[in-house]
């Protein structure tokens, strides 16, 4: 019989998405049914999400969840199950998932979230007509009280598995929110809930999960350091032999330059020079003149995580050794600023586009020659691989997730032909100015940059390897309770 797994997320591709959780949690049930573990996923009853469900089936009801009426509904993700908690006065919102439309967080994010991890801790322990699930996987702070309900409510019915997809973002809210959360006086405490004197979402997921994952081997040493830790490097050391660092995949479906959809020519790593056709569609796109140097794009969000505040110091070294740059991302207002100005400096040689475009980012990679990410920290990274797969060779700093999947473009590497990238050991303007030139100068030797491109493309990104690990980690928690 499969293993039931209830998937916890505060957002799934394609429904609704802000960054790479969503292409996990959307893309993990598939790799994870061919070993024969049956994924469900949970997901708030956003309007896109709820407008997506064709007649769906309630499963539950709360009459005054946290304070808000609320119902479970089934439906499907694909080809997958889904579940979602339709609570109208919680989700039912124009704006994001966490934000207004002004881009200001909701001030009872607090609320919202703790209400969905109750319900998802409820729905894990057979409390509604879903049935019961063998392992509940929570994703990032917003699911980061579901293991904490499991275990001060429901007495550790179920093993549960907390993943950090990005240690920066914890869900940190004041001490006064505490009595409103339903816990017991016992969870106000540095094993429970409290962290630095007020309520730490992720930290209490932290604490009180069977197992504890990141996105990446190296991450997961790297948040045991006060630099990457952000505070929370004491629970990680204290839970050492329970932090796992698996790697994420992509969707080989959606992603596979030889049937896109999106892109002026399909091509595979064997008919490369069909990628001419991409590139050049990119450059009417962007308004960029045309020519045979090097192309270079970022596809970003524009903050300082992404090292994008030192990117526009590194542009006039770009445009001058013959490169160019086609950029979509939004963020910081001043780095758009920067970014626009730099344009503006350079035109037909840099140009921004503000925002997001998924459709537009598969052509980027498909006509680009070379993707930057010049990250200061980087827990996996979804860019740098779909690079890869696109034959855009990843330029990115030596950290994190980027670490562990671009093999730098060395004298040792080359010669071995076993070089996928570019790699930076510092993030600051001359370093990605360094990265820009060693790129270009490897660009010149079309030889070498083929060579490079095709080993990027033969590498396996799929899902089928985190798949067999997350398979194997959930097995062993089971067995532990067994």
């Amino acid at each position: 019989m499969a293993v039931r797994v209830l998937s916890v997320a505060s957002e799934a591709a394609p429904l609704v998405k802000t960054g790479g959780l969503a292409d996990v949690a959307g893309a993990l049930p598939a790799a994870l049914a061919a070993e024969g573990i049956a994924v469900t996923t949970l997901l708030p009853g956003y309007p896109a999400v709820r407008a997506a469900l064709k007649r769906p089936r309630v499963l539950g009801q709360w009459d005054a969840l946290l304070g808000s009426p609320a119902r479970l509904l089934e439906g499907r993700l694909g080809d997958h199950q889904l579940l979602v908690l339709d609570a109208p006065d919680l989700f039912a919102r124009e704006g994001g998932p966490y934000a207004d439309a002004a881009g200001r967080d909701w001030a009872d994010n607090w609320r919202r979230f703790a209400a969905f991890a109750r319900a998802a801790a409820d729905i894990a322990c057979a409390k509604t007509a879903a049935g019961r699930f063998d392992l509940v996987h929570a994703h990032d702070w917003q699911a980061g009280l579901v293991p904490a309900y499991l275990a001060f409510l429901h007495a550790r019915a179920v093993p549960s598995v907390m993943t950090i997809h990005n240690m920066a973002f914890q869900g940190y809210f004041p001490a006064e929110i505490f009595g409103a959360l339903g816990l017991p006086d016992a969870a106000w405490a540095l094993d429970g809930v409290e962290s630095y004197g007020g309520v730490g979402f992720l930290k209490a997921g932290m604490q009180l999960a069977d197992a504890i994952t990141t996105v990446s081997p190296t991450y997961a040493r790297e948040i045991r350091s006060v630099e990457f830790g952000m505070g929370l490097e004491g629970v990680v050391l204290a839970r050492a032999g329970r932090v796992h660092g698996i790697l994420n995949g992509i969707d080989t479906a959606q992603w596979n330059p030889a049937r896109d959809p999106h892109l002026a020519a399909r091509y595979t790593a064997a008919r490369l020079a069909a990628r001419a056709r991409n590139k050049r569609a990119l450059e009417q796109e962007f308004a960029l003149e045309p020519d045979d140097g090097p192309l270079f794009i970022v596809i970003s969000r524009l903050t300082w995580q992404k090292g994008m505040d030192l990117l526009p110091g590194a542009l006039g070294q770009l445009v001058a050794l013959g490169g160019r740059l086609a950029l979509l991302g939004s963020g910081d207002a001043e780095i758009e600023a920067a970014l626009r100005a730099a344009a503006a400096r350079h035109p037909g040689r840099i140009a921004v586009r503000i925002g997001y475009d998924e459709p537009l980012a598969h052509r980027m990679q498909g006509g680009g020659d070379a993707i930057l990410v010049p990250s200061r920290f980087e827990p996996c990274g979804l860019t740098q691989l779909y690079g890869l797969a696109y034959g855009c060779v990843p330029v990115v700093a030596r950290t994190g997730g980027l670490a562990d999947t671009v093999i730098d473009a060395n004298p040792a590497a080359l010669t071995a032909g076993v070089a996928t990238g570019v790699q930076m050991n510092a993030v600051s303007p001359e370093a990605i100015a360094l990265a820009i030139d060693r790129t270009i100068e490897l660009y010149a030797r079309p030889d070498v940059w083929r060579r490079i491109q095709r080993n990027g493309m033969k590498a396996d990104f799929s899902w089928n390897a985190s798949g067999a690990a997350y398979a194997a980690l959930y097995r062993a928690l089971l067995a532990e309770r067994a």
